[in-house]
């Protein structure tokens, strides 16, 4: 059995002091493939350093869309960076209402940005999206961001959200938030998306899933997600592993086993 975290922050310093225990507590989980993704520019070449070194480790380049006190790449540079053969995406970016207040349309213009360039370098999106999903979607949709594809990363939204993104080819990736005892309505959705457009993963060092609640996520925890959504689709876990696991090399069609 083999299981990807396909969105996780192990470069943050909450992580990355413990990279050899935190590899090894994965590879002990079955987890043989991480996504590393980028927040800032100021931060990228932690990333770059950390894949560099370990081949089963892949990364993207973006800027978070609550970042504020950081550089604003143009599409260009997004591009060139982009070139280095372990960017497998770009991203995250999106937009989010619930961290950020006022006038937010620089928040959009750098989300459109960020699409401009997946569609450009052919390289798939990873979405951020918290309290703005009708804007998230119609940013999507008036962009044209079907032609390069993408993940709703750590989804939490209702089925028609879910259903906008599958339409536009996307997938749809769980994180430890479906494992919560609030969360029976992400649940009915988790059983409602088809198995070979979902994804799993930590987005650690946050969101520990249910029964590591509490403690620093890490990708090793993957697991306990992956756990839960064969149970709600009753199949084995393994079948659910291996899925999740063709689903992201199909989506991120760059990174190499």
């Amino acid at each position: 059995m083999q299981l990807v975290d396909s969105h996780c922050h192990i470069n943050f310093e909450a992580l990355s002091q413990d990279m050899d225990g935190l590899l090894a507590r994965a590879r002990n989980n079955n987890v043989d493939y991480m996504l590393c993704v980028s927040v800032n520019l100021e931060d990228y070449p932690q990333i770059e350093k950390l894949v560099a070194n370990h081949a089963n480790i892949f990364s993207s380049v973006g800027v978070h869309p609550n970042a504020t006190d950081c550089h604003e790449p143009s599409c260009e540079e997004l591009l060139r960076l982009a070139e280095n053969p372990h960017v497998v995406a770009i991203g995250e970016t999106g937009l989010d209402y619930f961290r950020s207040e006022g006038e937010l349309s620089w928040q959009r213009r750098r989300f459109e940005n960020h699409i401009e360039a997946a569609k450009i370098c052919n390289k798939p999106l990873i979405i951020h999206s918290r309290s703005a999903a009708e804007d998230t979607m119609q940013l999507l949709e008036s962009n044209g961001a079907e032609s390069c594809s993408g993940v709703m990363h750590c989804f939490g939204e209702d089925w028609r959200t879910a259903k906008r993104a599958l339409d536009l080819g996307f997938y749809i990736s769980f994180s430890g938030i479906v494992t919560f005892k609030n969360a029976q309505a992400l649940r009915d959705v988790a059983k409602k998306v088809p198995l070979d457009r979902m994804l799993v993963e930590t987005d650690c060092p946050y969101l520990a899933p249910v029964p590591m609640r509490g403690k620093t996520n890490e990708p090793g925890f993957v697991k306990h997600t992956a756990e839960l959504l064969a149970q709600l689709r009753a199949i084995p876990l393994a079948a659910l592993a291996e899925a999740t696991t063709e689903n992201f090399f199909q989506l991120f069609s760059t990174a190499s086993r």
